[in-house]
């Protein structure tokens, strides 16, 4: 099995107030789904109201730039082709794209 990322940006879930209740529902019911499957992990959003920091090497922090937000489905699936199913899933319940990424085994972690 492999972890799978599905994720997508804030700028990418445009919605009316009238499609946020159903848009809610609906990927509720496919996460349950995802749990009764067995497969899923973790998933959330970015808080964006808290401002990102980089901890460099040495220790030092600074105000991190690069923009990472919006929404993150992590999945334990058998292969790409699941993790795409998947993938398909959310994104008809979100309304907008998914990406798909597949983490790296490593046996020390």
């Amino acid at each position: 099995m492999t972890y799978f990322l599905i994720s997508f940006p804030s700028a990418a879930m445009v919605l009316t107030e009238e499609e946020f209740p159903d848009v809610v529902r609906d990927s509720h019911a496919v996460i349950q789904e995802a749990k009764d499957a067995g497969v899923y992990v973790f998933g959330g959003g970015i808080d964006e109201a808290v401002d990102p920091v980089l901890v460099a090497a040495d220790g030092t922090v600074t105000k991190e730039t690069t923009k990472l937000d919006g929404g993150y489905t992590v999945l334990d699936l058998p292969s790409h082709e699941a993790a795409l199913e998947w993938a398909q899933k959310i994104a008809v319940s979100c309304r907008c794209p998914q990406e798909v990424r597949a983490f790296q085994y490593d046996p020390h972690s």
